[in-house]
């Protein structure tokens, strides 16, 4: 199988490799002739324009990674040509979009993929299995903080380009969609673009998830927390291999006025060591050539796109100070501050 890589950005360079290592790289395709002529000579191919991936028959599939108002057009016409379909998160932005776009892969009989990545994380798989054998009980609460600095987009705001992420995990984990959702957003860089934003879901059978995004983060912080009736589980992907996933067996018991907690020391679980992106690559790969359809097709994208636009509608703004300028620059303060601030760490 051949395979075509549009767009050759910062993440989009990623999906060249992966394909190339799985040696089903056929071409690739972006405005910067310069960024082309370096992927050719790492992973070789040819260097087309959309247009001529198109007509090409030799070329089986594409893989979408451009800017996310640009999926839409370009997904509808590489379905349209016959071609198999992998498409970056969001998704979509409209709901229609992404409504569009599953029906058109069902009725011309190819596979479309959704680029949640997490899906295929080693450490996210074992949670999910251990999650379904009721190592945890009955889940109560989900927490998922995705959070760093930097990224910042001029498109889509901090909800569609990192929630997607979070909600693939949840939606799969409770296996329901929500029947309510609440979301507030932070505007504190543009009047527009929310850069901070909280989602709350409420699920029927009672579940709860917290959702919490931020471009505007000093550290790095990709987390999601199950909290159940049994037992508690942390997928923490900042931490070391052997520390990703760990099940916390604490013990929670309510007699009528009285609490007791008992803690206990976490347990690390075994998981296997390989790179999301690759196996993600794989499975699209495998998909295509057994005629399946991927774990993130498009009824699961769809699932996670509305809720991406129920968050949206219901989001409650609250802005930041627009007068204030956005400082690209540390900030140090005063001298007189910075004295105090040395007596203090003194003591």
């Amino acid at each position: 199988m051949q395979l075509a890589v549009i767009g050759c950005g910062a993440w989009g360079k990623n999906l060249v490799r992966c394909f190339a290592q799985l040696g089903c790289l056929g071409a690739v395709v972006d405005r910067q002739s310069a960024t082309v002529e370096t992927l050719l000579h790492q992973y070789g191919g040819r260097a087309l324009s959309f247009e001529q991936v198109l007509a090409e028959p030799s070329i089986q599939a594409v893989a979408i990674s451009t800017q996310p108002s640009t999926h839409h057009d370009l997904a509808k016409r590489a379905l349209l040509a016959g071609k198999h379909l992998f498409v970056e998160k969001p998704f979509a932005l409209e709901l229609k979009h992404a409504e569009e776009l599953t029906d058109l892969a069902r009725r011309m009989d190819r596979r479309l993929m959704v680029g949640h990545i997490l899906q295929y994380h080693p450490a996210f798989s074992r949670l999910q299995s251990l999650v379904a054998s009721g190592a945890v009980g009955r889940i109560l609460r989900l927490h998922a903080n995705r959070m760093n600095l930097g990224a910042i987009r001029s498109e889509e705001d901090v909800l569609w380009c990192l929630g997607p992420h979070d909600l693939s995990m949840i939606l799969t984990l409770v296996r329901a969609e929500p029947s309510e959702v609440y979301c507030i957003g932070g505007y504190h860089l543009r009047k527009t673009i929310a850069d901070a934003v909280t989602v709350h879901l409420v699920f029927p059978a009672g579940e709860q998830a917290q959702i919490n995004l931020s471009w505007l983060h000093p550290v790095k912080e990709h987390r999601l927390t199950v909290i159940g009736s049994e037992a508690m589980m942390v997928l923490d992907d900042g931490a070391p291999w052997e520390r990703k996933l760990l099940l916390y067996p604490h013990i929670v018991n309510v007699a009528g006025r009285t609490t007791t907690t008992i803690r206990a020391e976490p347990i690390t679980v075994a998981i296997e060591q390989d790179e999301p992106l690759k196996l993600e690559c794989q499975h699209f790969v495998d998909c295509i050539a057994h005629g399946r359809d991927p774990i993130t097709n498009g009824d699961e994208g769809l699932r996670v796109t509305r809720v991406l636009a129920e968050a949206s509608m219901r989001m409650s703004p609250i802005h930041g100070c627009p007068a204030s300028p956005v400082r690209t620059k540390a900030v140090h303060p005063a001298p007189k501050a910075r004295r105090q601030y040395a007596r203090r760490d003194s003591l």
